[in-house]
């Protein structure tokens, strides 16, 4: 958040909203909820127990302490999933994944991966080598999302597996490259826009494309709306590409995600950003390459 420029109050706050918003969304449209759940919450977890994190605790502490300070951590680590858990009146639940994370302190293991995983993705369009490396662990989630979405006949499961990958894809840009990558492209300002444009709705669709054959097959009669949210991914990954060269050589200001913010709740602004991030691109991008 401090990298991005957002103030923590007001990151803190978003991230409150969303976290409560995802979790509400969740237990609304699958049976599966709690476990899904459960998964992520101990998946958060589990990155308190890197050995040479745990290593260096041993260090300072004694065993008692160590031990103690470990179960308070994990405990406050899952807190917010415990407290909606217990807003749903899962206390069934609540407390076994509580447990489940008081046992995790006794083990130490590594959730670095150091093999080079590989990418359905060339090395030029760096974003999403990059990134996939970093995220490649959503997409078996938000397919088994899906698998679960047509098991049970929702269709607003299925959205949501879609939009988790769109918003995968979309942190994918959220930070800056250095000017000689842009440079090297050796393209006109609109050119480039286009062909990084371009690159970013392909592969998108190349992930996104298990979930769209399967919802739009399975629930055919529904495939307009399956398209009009494709659509929505398409102009905010659009959108995204033009705020982040709005400001290059810098990142993106809190002014501009605040705006985007914006435009996830109310998409019609979507007509002004647009052109406005994208006349504001053209002028910054003309000092590299037209140079």
């Amino acid at each position: 958040m401090i990298d991005f420029g957002l103030p923590l109050l007001i990151g803190f706050t978003l991230l409150t909203f969303v976290f409560i918003l995802l979790s509400n969304h969740l237990f609304e449209n699958t049976e599966f909820a709690v476990y899904v759940y459960g998964l992520i919450a101990i998946s958060f977890v589990s990155k308190l127990s890197e050995p040479k994190r745990n290593d260096f605790l041993k260090l300072i502490y004694n065993k008692d302490k160590y031990r103690k300070l470990r179960v308070v951590e994990n405990i406050i680590y899952c807190l917010p999933f415990t407290l909606f858990l217990v807003y749903k009146n899962q206390f069934a639940f609540s407390s076994i994944l509580n447990l489940l994370v008081i046992i995790i302190t006794i083990f130490n293991f590594s959730t670095n991966i150091n093999a080079t995983i590989p990418t359905p993705f060339s090395k030029k369009p760096f974003e999403f080598t990059v990134g996939f490396r970093k995220t490649f662990y959503v997409f078996p989630i938000a397919y088994f999302l899906t698998y679960i979405s047509v098991s049970v006949g929702n269709f607003n499961l299925g959205i949501f597996s879609m939009l988790l990958i769109g918003i995968t894809c979309f942190s994918y840009y959220s930070k800056i490259e250095n000017d000689y990558f842009v440079w090297n492209y050796n393209l006109s300002p609109k050119e480039f826009l286009f062909e990084k444009t371009k690159t970013c709705l392909i592969n998108f669709s190349l992930l996104n494309l298990p979930i769209t054959l399967t919802l739009g097959s399975v629930f055919f009669n529904q495939i307009d709306i399956l398209i009009v949210f494709i659509l929505l991914c398409y102009v905010y990954l659009s959108t995204m590409i033009f705020a982040k060269y709005s400001s290059f050589p810098n990142e993106m200001n809190m002014s501009q995600g605040i705006l985007i913010g914006l435009s996830l709740m109310f998409p019609p602004i979507l007509l002004i950003l647009i052109p406005l991030f994208y006349s504001q691109s053209i002028k910054k991008l003309n000092i590299i390459l037209n140079d």
